[in-house]
């Protein structure tokens, strides 16, 4: 769900085809996230989210030894700035966590899935500020439009508004810190959740101490869902870092829109959410934001390809 990633243009073949196949299957994956934490929303955020970490340490490291990629996370390990950096979205990265995993648990699927449907115009801006980047009227529509349908929810839906933004924002910062910090997906992950596993444990540890006891202990489809936040974390980052060395960026561009689809969908006909006026207009809005920037996009690639 970034941005930022610049493939080159590959040519047709079964490279492209793979790709394609990964691409998808890493944002439908995303897609369903919220199904896992929904059926998990007995559990505390927090601890959630601590035991997510756990897990996807092990993951992390198993994808490390099969991909041979152990001098890699050697080399970033000693090197202070770019350790400090994924140190740095790491922190961002286990807030849009936290963020997300508290929204699905009270019942705002339909605002994780805005944020995400925001996202891509949030990293437009961030491009803007931070990179250089220069935006064509037509994406500066894109932008207005899109904040046209966003002002709307502080007519009354301000909660929606602040997961959604919120979700945006962090997603896009960790884009931007990872963009500017090259290093491997897995291998960045690694370090971010090595980051993060300290107050993990401790938070997890914590949670034996109390009363209720851990949420891992009670054992049966909790335990077996908790310990699957592993996987559910690192293969459909695994799977995006793949195709993003196999696609054009104006096809992932298209592609990442599929996650949010799926998560408006689901919290309609799955989840029961219920969609009134007020923030019916403002995903119109966005998605007409959308549509032109993603035509524009298409219509410059079009014209560099001439």
């Amino acid at each position: 769900m970034n941005r930022f990633r610049r493939p080159s243009e590959p040519g047709a073949g079964p490279g492209r085809h793979h790709g394609l196949a990964a691409g998808l299957s890493a944002y439908v994956l995303w897609g369903f996230l919220p199904l896992l934490f929904h059926a998990l929303r007995a559990v505390p955020p927090f601890e959630l989210v601590s035991w997510r970490v756990v897990f996807t340490v092990p993951v992390c490291l198993a994808f490390i030894a099969a991909t041979r990629s152990g001098g890699d996370l050697l080399s970033v390990l000693k090197n202070r700035r770019v350790l400090l950096r994924l140190m740095l979205s790491a922190v961002l990265i286990g807030s849009n966590w936290t963020l997300f995993v508290a929204a699905v648990a009270s019942g705002h699927v339909l605002a994780t899935s805005l944020g995400y449907y925001i996202n891509p115009l949030i990293n437009v801006l961030i491009g803007t500020l931070f990179l250089g980047e220069k935006l064509g009227w037509r994406q500066w529509a894109a932008v207005a439009i899109a904040a046209t349908g966003i002002a709307l929810l502080l007519g009354g839906a301000i909660e929606t508004l602040s997961v959604a933004l919120t979700l945006a924002v962090t997603f896009a910062l960790y884009g931007l810190v990872r963009k500017l910090t090259p290093v491997k997906a897995i291998v960045g992950l690694t370090v971010e959740t090595l980051a993060l596993l300290p107050l993990a444990m401790g938070y997890a540890f914590a949670c034996t101490m109390h009363p209720g006891g851990s949420s891992l202990a009670r054992g049966g489809l909790t335990a077996t869902l908790l310990a699957s936040s592993g996987l559910a974390t690192a293969v459909p980052l695994l799977l995006f870092a793949m195709a993003a060395r196999k696609l054009a960026f104006s096809t992932l561009g298209f592609l990442q829109y599929a996650a949010p689809t799926i998560s408006f969908l689901l919290g309609i006909l799955v989840l029961g959410e219920h969609l009134d006026p007020l923030k019916l207009a403002c995903f119109v809005l966005i998605w007409t934001a959308i549509g032109l920037f993603s035509w524009d996009a298409w219509r410059r690639q079009r014209a560099i390809a001439a």
